[in-house]
């Protein structure tokens, strides 16, 4: 048996063992510490010391993630060329017709009859008689409609104005009468004037613009009863007829409201082609193009697969560089079409796609933005990682 002080050397020789083994597996754990210490600091060393090909190679690996692949490029094709339809086929603007022609389909029934009831024409004499703001016989002694624009008497009057219209036209038919945009108005009647040929609408006198408002939504919706509310229904009706049978004629109609603030301001942007018939055209078109570009939007989503090594946001990069692109060429084609119509017969204004352009600016706008934000948001992670060693996906942040 060993005694005591043998049992004593062989612990002692067993604890320094296990102490050279612990101090032997520090030393190893703190070479390999410092061999990725002296790693990681001559990475980023030379990282340091090239930032700008660091971010260059980012920028080339975004660039080459969010090409447009032969997918991409059949739907850049197909938006295109549903734009090009759109312009010539679905979006065309109506052909302007002259005055006379524009209300004929109207007016091929009506004649004035008025009974010089003031302020309380009945129903038939609002239905068979033109609407009263429309004339100007007997306006030159009272000045009435002198100093208002290129516009004449569309634009000096409410009620040929596509808002405004929708009040003082109505009130104006459910009453007789005229009235401008100082708020003068006039009592219009049945006569003869000059060498006319035959009765027409003429100004007989003044009336009072108040009581032109208060006889048609007071006295006659709440007071009159139901015959009141007719004559009013009527005369909704027959105003918003008579806009419409005016808004695609030559003169067309002014833009909602400018007159209100300077018919005469009103008169020259219609001359310049800011009048309401442009103004629904430029809708139109916006309203389609907008619908396309958004079927071709949902439709590309769908081809999204995670297998593609992208984000969803790097494929939302690619669908936006088709919208644009295809605007772009549509716009462009658009522009060299309505340069050669107006080069060779005149007519180029006719196929101009304005709502078209405006679509495209909001994509070079909108969409050009939220790419570099994509593209900021992308050169973030990559620098983080490579810098850091380690993923973060700040788009997600996580």
């Amino acid at each position: 048996m060993k005694s005591e002080l043998e049992r004593m050397e062989d612990a002692t020789m067993e604890h320094l063992n296990s102490m050279r083994h612990t101090i032997a597996k520090s030393r190893d754990k703190l070479g390999n510490n410092l061999r990725k210490v002296q790693s990681e600091q001559a990475r980023v060393s030379q990282i340091s010391h090239a930032p700008h090909v660091m971010i260059k190679d980012i920028e080339t690996q975004f660039e080459k993630a969010t090409k447009l692949t032969r997918v991409d490029v059949a739907f850049l094709f197909v938006a295109t060329a549903l734009q090009c339809l759109r312009q010539y086929f679905f979006t065309m603007p109506k052909e302007r017709v002259g005055d006379q022609e524009a209300a004929s389909a109207i007016k091929s029934h009506e004649h004035s009859d008025r009974s010089h009831r003031l302020y309380n024409p009945d129903l038939e004499e609002i239905i068979v008689s033109p609407v009263p703001f429309d004339t100007a016989m007997g306006a030159r002694q009272y000045g009435a409609l002198s100093g208002f624009g290129a516009l004449g008497h569309r634009g000096a009057t409410p009620g040929h104005d596509p808002i405004a219209g929708l009040v003082f036209g109505t009130a104006n038919i459910a009453t007789s009468t005229l009235t401008n945009w100082r708020m003068e108005s006039y009592h219009i009647y049945t006569g003869t004037i000059g060498n006319a040929k035959g009765a027409q609408d003429i100004f007989m006198r003044r009336a009072d613009t108040n009581r032109v408002l208060s006889e048609t939504f007071i006295n006659k919706l709440v007071h009159q009863g139901i015959d009141g509310r007719i004559i009013v229904g009527v005369s909704v009706a027959k105003e918003i007829q008579h806009l419409r049978s005016d808004v695609y004629s030559k003169d067309s109609l002014p833009l909602p409201l400018i007159s209100a603030i300077n018919p005469v301001i009103a008169g020259e942007l219609a001359t310049r082609g800011l009048d309401m018939a442009n103004a629904l055209n430029t809708g139109k078109q916006l309203a389609y193009a907008i619908a396309i570009d958004t079927i071709i939007a949902l439709i590309h989503g769908f081809f999204y697969q995670e297998s593609d090594c992208i984000s969803r946001s790097m494929y939302e990069a690619r669908t936006r560089r088709i919208l644009i692109y295809s605007n772009i060429i549509a716009s462009g084609s658009n522009a060299v079409a309505a340069a050669l119509a107006q080069c060779c017969a005149g007519s180029g204004g006719q196929i101009v796609d304005w709502g078209g352009y405006i679509n495209t600016l909001r994509h070079i706008a909108f969409d050009t933005k939220k790419i570099n934000e994509i593209k900021r948001d992308f050169l973030r992670n990559e620098l983080y990682t490579r810098v850091v060693g380690e993923k973060y996906d700040f788009m997600e942040g996580k």
